[in-house]
């Protein structure tokens, strides 16, 4: 009989890489959605915007920082085992 060969891809050290991949990823695009607002729609600068659409430009930021937060702290509160 053939031995059949053994996985030896590691796929806890695969799902680890997920997730940074998953962590870089969101903040980025999160942070371009940003900076198009803010800047170069001027929603974020106060000489080119209106106090309405500075306040909403403002709390869309801080709303949106808080769902990435609360994104990264549901992403990596499990612990992984120790090799």
């Amino acid at each position: 009989m053939e031995e059949e060969p053994k996985d030896n891809f590691d796929w806890k050290l695969l799902q680890f890489f997920v997730k940074i991949i998953r962590t870089i990823f969101i903040g980025l695009i999160l942070m371009m959605i940003d900076i198009f607002m803010g800047m170069y729609l001027g929603f974020g600068i106060p000489e080119e915007s209106t106090p309405t659409r500075l306040t909403l430009f403002y709390i869309w930021f801080g709303l949106s920082m808080g769902a990435y937060i609360y994104f990264l702290w549901r992403l990596w509160r499990k612990k992984m085992p120790a090799p």
